[in-house]
């Protein structure tokens, strides 16, 4: 059950990624709703993180879920701001994947 509380509290961290990344260039209402959901996704992961922890590892928990975070920022960036799909971006975010892998399998 911790595995699968890190894993939500990864892509939460997505989401608190993602809001930061469409408040940029806003303001008024939509700047304060996205900040909010900023607010809302990043509580939501550290709680998630801390239960996580009680059972998993903080050495392995932590990478994991930044990693988490890390390859859903990259997918979603690259889905909604048009990021720039390279080589050398899907060769280290596969590198990411399998070390995240590695790290739960030992």
């Amino acid at each position: 059950m911790s595995w699968i509380i890190l894993i939500i509290a990864g892509l939460c961290e997505t989401g608190f990624a993602f809001c930061l990344g469409k408040m940029k260039g806003l303001s008024g209402l939509e700047y304060w709703l996205w900040g909010a959901g900023f607010l809302l996704f990043l509580t939501a992961s550290m709680l998630l993180l801390a239960k996580s922890v009680q059972t998993i590892p903080i050495g392995t928990a932590y990478p994991v879920w930044t990693g988490i975070g890390a390859v859903g920022t990259v997918v979603l960036g690259i889905i909604f701001f048009h990021e720039p799909v390279t080589f050398a971006r899907i060769f280290f975010i596969c590198t990411l994947i399998i070390s995240i892998v590695g790290l739960k399998m030992v």
